[in-house]
């Protein structure tokens, strides 16, 4: 048994008698605007975490101004009413304190904001927190210098193609008309103003949309005192997020050329499930067998056998719309289509053979036993844990009973699992390399080949 282990059992994260994770208790409150607070004192370790969700994310960025919640959330400690940029940097530094943002849930389903200061600070600590999230000044030249970097970033994607392939996948497989098929492109951020900013601010920005987490060592008067802070927003209109179809289930494929690469990088998506669906326990195990560890049926045969690759896996989204399945890998560029062949036979035979008894005893003892430290170790993560819990309406008991949904999955309803969501009959292949030498290999996967250019605009045709 690992020291983490120990520490998991030792502060109540691991239940002895029924073998159980289980959340330390805390406390949720909603302020009469709206916004949802919850304290989680852990004391042993003198720190104090914050995290903060917006709801949206890029479900709620505008169709024309794609990655404005993550600009509006990067842009937050740039000036606020009370403090310049400097001088909230210089405060942040003086507390020995940290302030991030991102739009970090799978695929974006909300805008998180994260601080972290020592107990003894928590009132400056929370000043700050509260002036940056409520206050922002949005100095013109600071959105300036924002949108530049942010669009340095994607150009400097495309020249990175592990990232690159990222991006390419969105839209393709999505599709553009759906929020997780829209990322930002090398345009547009020329597009996005000062007050198209302000006014998503003001818009998303509100009591309505707020979830506040404060866990560690928090005292009795910490809710009160989180309640009058963010009291203070006004309350708005909850985001309503839009009813969007499913991503398209037909087999096509984009090549993206780059004439100069000497890998090729590839994807091979099929149709997904929804973060509250009722199979995402049965397929995080199933998962976890195909490609979701190193000792993985998939990362064994293209790499520990066959050695054409450093490493391969498959991928499970979990957002609040459906996403996708997909294997990612890469090989050298004259073993191309040996790899994708290897990929697929391996989906074939998991496809028809499923898991035996063995593997699905081995995939419960794996989640089961990572998942503690993984999760639920250190106060970050058990802010993140409610952060999910609250987004997506899940409730307690999706940390709480996760052991019990595990040890229910049966032989035969794994193996269903594998027959429902591992056919190869609707894949989707997005593959990045030098064109002029795999096109006429890769053309055979499906008749519906899309090809583009890196050196192209955007990431889709």
């Amino acid at each position: 048994m690992n020291a983490r282990f120990l520490l998991a059992a030792a502060t109540g994260l691991l239940t002895a008698a029924t073998a159980q994770v289980k959340l330390p208790s805390y406390t949720r409150q909603v302020l009469p605007n709206g916004a949802t607070v919850v304290t989680m004192p852990r004391p042993g370790v003198p720190l104090v975490h914050f995290r903060v969700m917006i709801r949206g994310g890029v479900e709620s960025d505008p169709r024309q101004l794609p990655d404005l919640a993550a600009v509006t959330g990067s842009l937050l400690r740039r000036g606020t009413a009370k403090r310049s940029a400097a001088q909230f940097a210089e405060e942040l530094d003086s507390l020995g304190g940290t302030f991030n943002s991102a739009s970090d849930l799978p695929l974006g389903s909300a805008t998180a904001l994260t601080a972290e200061f020592l107990a003894k600070d928590f009132n400056r600590g929370l000043d700050l927190l509260a002036d940056a999230i409520l206050q922002p000044a949005f100095p013109e030249s600071e959105v300036q210098k924002e949108l530049s970097r942010a669009a340095d970033a994607v150009r400097a994607a495309k020249d990175n193609p592990q990232v690159a392939i990222g991006f390419y996948f969105q839209p393709f497989f999505f599709g553009r008309q759906h929020p997780y098929g829209n990322p930002p492109d090398e345009a547009s951020y020329a597009h996005m103003r000062r007050q198209d900013i302000v006014e998503y601010h003001q818009k998303a920005y509100c009591g309505k949309n707020l979830l506040i987490v404060a866990a560690g060592d928090v005292d009795s008067a910490a809710s009160a005192k989180l309640g009058r802070a963010f009291g203070a927003a006004p309350a708005g209109a909850a985001f309503v997020p839009a009813s969007i179809a499913a991503a398209p289930v037909v087999r096509r494929a984009l090549l993206i050329d780059k004439p100069d690469a000497t890998q090729t990088y590839f994807e091979i998506a099929l149709p997904g499930i929804p973060r509250n669906s009722p199979d995402r326990t049965v397929l995080e195990l199933v998962n976890t067998l195909f490609g979701g560890r190193f000792t993985s049926i998939l990362n064994d045969e293209l790499r520990v056998n066959a050695g054409l690759t450093y490493g391969a896996n498959s991928r499970l989204d979990a957002a609040r719309l459906p996403g996708a399945i997909a294997i990612n890998t890469y090989t050298k560029t004259e073993t191309t289509v040996q790899a994708i062949d290897l990929a697929l036979d391996v989906l074939k035979r998991f496809q028809e053979r499923g898991v035996t008894a063995e593997q699905l005893a081995s995939a419960k003892a794996y989640v089961k036993g990572l998942y503690p430290t993984r999760s639920l170790e250190t106060v970050d993560q058990i802010a993140a844990a409610i952060g999910l819990i609250e987004t997506y309406g899940l409730g307690k008991d999706e940390v709480d009973g996760l052991f019990a949904r595990i040890d229910a999955v049966t032989l035969d309803r794994a193996n269903a699992a594998v027959r429902k969501y591992y056919s190869g009959e609707t894949l989707t292949f997005v593959i990045l390399g030098a064109a002029a030498k795999i096109r006429d290999g890769v053309k055979k996967y499906t008749p519906q080949l899309t090809e583009i250019s890196v050196k192209d605009p955007g990431w889709s045709k």
